[in-house]
């Protein structure tokens, strides 16, 4: 999964402060015990000692190693039982189990070079904190109200209004529900207050709880981190905004709001054309059609998005003013 640099970094600190939590109630637990049940206390030195014992006869000349090693394991099981019988006895299950954070990586995070479970759980969790800045952060399909839209015939496309933006609010559902490497991309058109934000949240949100990177990004805070990294940026900035190109699901919001620039052309056709060789699934929201995106831009861009962009139209009145006037 592609998560950005600062998505990582916060979820490991967080598995470090569990990692860290959980070795020092450990020693709690094992303190309480030694107090309430010396015996335990006595049976742990007893395991080091056996130990200690086994391994001096195996460094001792003409020792027998075999032996000695097979004594130390039938006396550490004996006491192993005892201790776990001692336990039961005196304390809740599991309450002196010494094991990691988790069994898989040991609290490390990574089993070699591949992210452990753990730490994508933390990242998915901390990705999931950045979708809540959307619209108030509680988007979801089930909030979608068809009967914003008008059920009537558009005077310049001659298509009846709700059917449309039904159909366009299915296959973002479906999008969402189904998302895989493969899903492909897709291109938001239409005026303001028309649902493609709250849409776009929705998406972001389903397709995150499935465990895929997502970053969600407005057109200006975009192309405004690109710059920053491009022209003097730390290595932190250049590092973070690897993000754009390295996510499972890039949304990118508000196409066309941000200040034209020669600049935001290049970078545009740039991430368009690495995410489309790469495979990866892009989300572009913008209230322009084909032939602005071609004049705001260049013919290169709006090719890109006519071929490889599943285009969805948003039409109606603006919903912001109906939700306002309570219509």
């Amino acid at each position: 999964m592609g998560y950005s640099a600062e998505v990582i970094k916060r979820a490991k600190a967080r598995l470090a402060q569990e990692k860290l939590d959980r070795e020092l109630e450990n020693r709690q637990h094992l303190a309480l015990a030694y107090e309430k049940v010396p015996r335990i206390r006595q049976i742990d030195r007893q395991l080091q000692q056996t130990m200690l014992e086994a391994t001096r006869i195996a460094f001792t000349p003409g020792g027998n190693v075999v032996e000695a090693m097979e004594q130390a394991k039938q006396a550490n099981l004996s006491l192993q039982e005892e201790r776990a019988r001692l336990a039961a006895q005196h304390f809740e299950e599991g309450f002196l189990d010494d094991g990691p954070i988790c069994p898989r990586c040991g609290g490390e995070g990574y089993i070699g070079t591949s992210m452990c479970q753990c730490l994508q759980e933390l990242c998915r969790q901390e990705q999931k904190k950045e979708l809540t800045v959307l619209s108030g952060g509680q988007e979801s399909f089930s909030q979608f109200r068809l009967d914003f839209y008008p059920d009537r015939i558009d005077p310049d496309l001659g298509v009846n209004i709700r059917a449309v933006m039904e159909r366009t609010f299915q296959v973002c559902r479906k999008y969402a529900q189904n998302f895989s490497a493969k899903s492909g991309n897709l291109l938001f058109s239409g005026d303001t207050g028309l649902g493609k934000t709250f849409l776009s949240a929705c998406i972001a949100r389903t397709v995150a709880d499935s465990g895929y990177s997502v970053v969600y990004e407005t057109a200006g805070h975009l192309f405004a981190a690109l710059e920053r990294a491009k022209f003097g940026g730390s290595d932190d900035q250049r590092r973070e905004v690897g993000k754009y190109t390295a996510c499972d699901l890039l949304i990118v919001d508000d196409l066309g709001t941000e200040m034209p620039s020669q600049f935001v052309t290049s970078a545009l056709y740039t991430l368009i054309n690495d995410r489309i060789l790469s495979g990866k699934a892009t989300i572009i929201s913008t209230n322009l059609n084909t032939e602005d995106l071609a004049e705001r831009y260049n013919p290169q861009i709006a090719s890109r998005l006519r071929g490889n962009f599943l285009r969805l139209a948003f039409l109606g009145d603006d919903i912001r003013v109906k939700k306002n006037w309570g219509l």
